[in-house]
């Protein structure tokens, strides 16, 4: 079958990179994609938003399989345009529709879902411009550090830690008085701080069973030992040593279970991915957020230790026969480095040329903010550019290829952290 993976991250490389595996696939495309998918797939330069240019090219292309990677286009509804479109009505599509996606859409709805399952998460509450009195109040009830949060998407700027309450009460007001974060701030949940150690956990779901792929741990931060500005993603590792058994267990019995018993109860009907955000707090799970896709950079990690034929999965995503599947795990530890554009998470410059890729030769390339230029060149076109992912019998031989990878590259301001993994 011809099957199309929406988005232009590291993610998209690595879903296209595991999907041209598979003997179900006979052409691939990618939209818009980056220069690692050009190499695997037919980039399209399609908007990820643009449901009608994305409609042509299904038609056209003959594609029966779309991997959504991206949330936007989820929480956007494109499930929804495909499901009410008779010529798209039978095309395979791997993500949930609107009222699913505001699982990551909507902070509140996701907590209000939490609550109705009792499912682990910080104390908290919501709040609009009409009751930021109320607001400034609840503050005075909490300890720092004090969490807001922009209901809605806001490209993962969306969540302020902060230590001081009167930078509290500012920042609140900023949020939804003077529109920080536009029509995303329109609501804001205030809630707990939580201490403990983070990790990301991943189910494929047909809306009734759920798979749980492994689990990763990413380093949000620019700077060592996590300081710094939030990122969208500097590394990751999979599995998650501290993550034993018990733990997993709790996991899958107070958060994994509950959460698909209220999709199915709520009629939700979710095909695709759950992304739980989880912190171990003491030993106990609890969750910080729900996303509705796969993150990034925990995919670079997470599918190259997948043996199946991903388009299988897809496949029994769709019909609804999970249950019938056996998830085929690589024992061996996964890790990833992320190179970045300098400047970034803040101003950067793009367009400057990337040497060495070919030079790797004991670990996987995937492509983050890089494309093709007019002269063949493969040259930097965002924040987040490469990732190098090794595997190994241990953690170390895992980073010791990742790092190996990262010295054989080079772009003018290129910057990485050197700790990934040092926590464990």
């Amino acid at each position: 079958m011809n099957i199309l993976v929406i988005g232009s991250g590291g993610r998209e490389h690595t879903f296209c990179w595991k999907i041209a595996q598979s003997p179900k696939c006979e052409k691939l495309y990618a939209a818009p994609g980056n220069a690692g998918t050009s190499q695997i797939a037919t980039n399209l330069q399609i908007d990820i938003n643009d449901f009608k240019a994305i409609r042509k090219a299904v038609i056209n292309y003959k594609i029966k399989m779309v991997i959504v990677g991206p949330e936007a286009p989820l929480v956007n509804g494109i499930k929804d345009f495909f499901e009410s479109d008779q010529e798209l009505s039978k095309v395979n599509i791997i993500g949930p529709g609107r009222n699913s996606a505001r699982l990551e859409g909507s902070k509140s709805f996701a907590k209000e879902f939490m609550n109705r399952y009792n499912i682990p998460t910080a104390k908290h509450s919501e709040f609009t411009s009409s009751s930021i009195e109320q607001a400034y109040d609840f503050l005075k009830t909490m300890t720092p550090p004090y969490v807001l949060k922009a209901d809605g998407l806001a490209a993962g700027k969306g969540v302020l830690i902060i230590n001081n309450i009167d930078q509290a009460k500012l920042e609140l007001k900023s949020m939804l008085i003077d529109k920080k974060f536009g029509e995303a701030s329109d609501k804001v949940v205030i809630e707990e701080f939580l201490e403990g150690v983070e990790l990301s956990c991943f189910v494929l779901t047909d809306g009734k069973t759920g798979i749980t792929f492994p689990m990763a741990k990413d380093y949000k931060r620019i700077g060592e030992e996590d300081k710094g500005l939030n990122t969208g993603g500097m590394g990751a590792v999979s599995p998650v040593p501290f993550a034993s058994k018990d733990f997993i267990k709790k996991i899958n019995d107070r958060i994994i279970k509950p959460t698909l018993l209220g999709l199915e109860n709520e009629n939700l009907n979710y095909q695709g991915f759950i992304f739980i955000g989880l912190i171990n707090v003491g030993g106990e799970p609890k969750v910080i957020e729900y996303n509705v896709r796969m993150g990034d950079p925990e995919t670079e990690v997470v599918i190259p230790r997948i043996r199946n034929d991903l388009v299988s999965l897809f496949e029994a995503t769709s019909n609804q026969t999970l249950k019938e599947m056996i998830l085929d795990i690589d024992s061996r530890y996964a890790s990833t480095v992320m190179s970045v554009s300098g400047g970034y998470p803040e101003k950067y410059k793009k367009g400057y040329e990337i040497k060495g890729i070919k030079d790797v030769a004991d670990a996987l390339v995937f492509h983050s903010g890089a494309i093709i230029d007019k002269n063949l060149k493969t040259i930097t076109a965002g924040g987040r550019v490469l990732t190098i992912t090794g595997l190994g019998e241990n953690m170390e031989e895992a980073l010791n290829k990742s790092y190996s990878g990262l010295e054989k590259i080079n772009f003018k301001g290129m910057y990485y952290r050197k700790d990934i993994g040092f926590d464990l």
